[in-house]
Parts: C-alpha cells; structure tokens; sequence
C-alpha cells in the first residue's frame, strides 16, 4: 500500500509541496503506528480457543484489544526483581492461524521473548497426563512431498530451539523433547512411526509454525506444552469427549500461567 503511495507521489509532480509533506508525515504516521517504539518484553502466544478460555478468564474485568486473529491482553509481570511488559495473546489454532499470528506478534510487539503454553497429546507408554515438555525441536510431519524426497521436506520445516539463554536447573519438572506438529489430531495407526522415525513421544497442532517462524525472526521462543490426554492403539481418550479436554486444559493453564514468573527468572539474560 505504502508503495502505491509513493507512486502516486512521484507521478503528480503539480501538486503544492505543502500537500505533498502533509502526506508523507501521514503516510510515516501509519506505518510507525503499525511498530510501536520501543520493545515488549514478552509475548505469550495461546493457540487453542480451550486454552485461551481460562487465560481470559483470569482477567475477566479486563478489555481485550482485538486484532486480526484473536484479541490480546496487556501486563506487567514481576520476576527476579525486574517488572517485564507482557502480552498475552490469543493467536488461533492450527498451523496457518499459528504461523500468521506468530509473525504479527513479533512485527507487532518486537518482544525479547516469545512464550508458547499450551496442551498436547501424549503417545501411551511415553508420557503422562499432566508431563510438562519443555520443546527443543518441533517436526512438522503432515506434508506429503510425492515428486521429490518427503524426508527433505519435513526436514525443510524442522526446527531447533536455541535455549542456551535459559538458565538451570529449571523451575519445574520438566522433560526436554521434541515434539511433532501437523493439522490433524495424532492417529493411532501413526503412532509407532512417529515414535520409530522421529523420537516422538508427543504431538500438537501448533508448535512446529510457531518455532518456525520465531526463529527465522532471530527471536528467542520458549514453548512449555503439558500432555492434557493420552492416545494409544485403542485411540485416544478425549476423542469425543470435549468436555474431558476443557477440563484438563482449564488445569494445565492455571498451572503454566502461576509457573511463567519463574520461567522468565530463567531468562533473565533476555531482559538486562
């Protein structure tokens, strides 16, 4: 749009210079509007509308902003002493809405951090309800390459997690894992490749875009994803039931936004 403007400009060269700098500071004045000065501290990315609900509700006096994906919340947490500026975010569920809104945040707010908390499925035999993962690669998994090499593809949008910031031992018990994503619930006839191919012992739908995009943006992400339901081979055990998700999500949420303070402790090195 800027650039049309700009064509715009230099093609009507016969209009007064007065006009001509009334629209350049206008045309300044939105586009600085859209990158607020300065930095945020961090962003707190919530994908899944299950997982924002108990978030929201925490602050359920407060006026949300809206933006193109999901509204967003404006705090100050306290940690270690230091009083960091933090947005919480509703960014939407699956890998678009989590990619798109992960570059908005960081276009937006241009935080020294980037947190994602949320849910995920656990395979049966790996890991618990309630197993914290502390995420330190994501695969993405669901795209089918048929005229080259798939394993070249799925490796195209795999990412490494840089966590040398974050100081130990950490705040929680927690395993260090990767964790797979893809736009579609995990399947149980996928669960031995997965495990077998990748060292899976977990999946989400989100993940893998959002570290995706934060590191192609050099911005330091830290995602903590609970297991709130176990699929095995008999399938899995919030398939069709709802209800069950939401109630542990309410729980895993609470838990993750009362431990974030002591996580952000841990990166302090992100906010001298």
């Amino acid at each position: 749009m800027r650039g049309k403007k700009r064509a715009f400009v230099a093609r009507k060269t016969s209009l007064p210079i007065s006009f001509l700098f009334v629209f350049l500071v206008l045309d300044f004045a939105v586009s600085f509007s859209l990158s607020p000065a300065g930095r945020t501290d961090v962003v707190v990315l919530i994908s899944a509308n299950a997982e924002w609900k108990p978030v929201r509700a925490a602050w359920a006096k407060e006026a949300g902003s809206a933006t193109p994906y999901g509204e967003f919340l404006s705090r100050t947490l306290e940690a270690g002493g230091k009083k960091l500026s933090a947005v919480y975010f509703h960014g939407g569920w699956g890998k678009i809405a989590a990619a798109a809104s992960t570059q908005y945040a960081l276009d937006r707010w241009n935080p020294r951090l980037l947190v994602n908390i949320g849910t995920c499925g656990g395979f049966e035999g790996d890991v618990r309800n309630g197993d914290l993962l502390l995420v330190t690669k994501t695969i993405i998994y669901d795209v089918v390459e048929m005229m080259g090499d798939a394993d070249d593809a799925v490796a195209d949008y795999t990412t490494a997690l840089d966590l040398r910031w974050l100081k130990k031992p950490y705040p929680a018990s927690v395993r260090e894992s990767l964790l797979v994503s893809a736009d579609r619930d995990i399947q149980p006839s996928e669960i031995p490749r997965l495990r077998q191919k990748y060292g899976a012992v977990a999946g989400d739908w989100e993940s893998g875009a959002i570290a995706y995009v934060a590191a192609r943006n050099r911005i330091p992400c830290l995602i903590l994803r609970a297991v709130s339901d176990i699929v095995g081979t008999g399938g899995g055990e919030a398939y069709g039931n709802p209800g069950l998700f939401e109630q542990r999500t309410k729980a895993i949420m609470t838990r993750l936004m009362d431990l974030l303070p002591a996580w952000l402790r841990a990166a302090d090195k992100l906010f001298e």
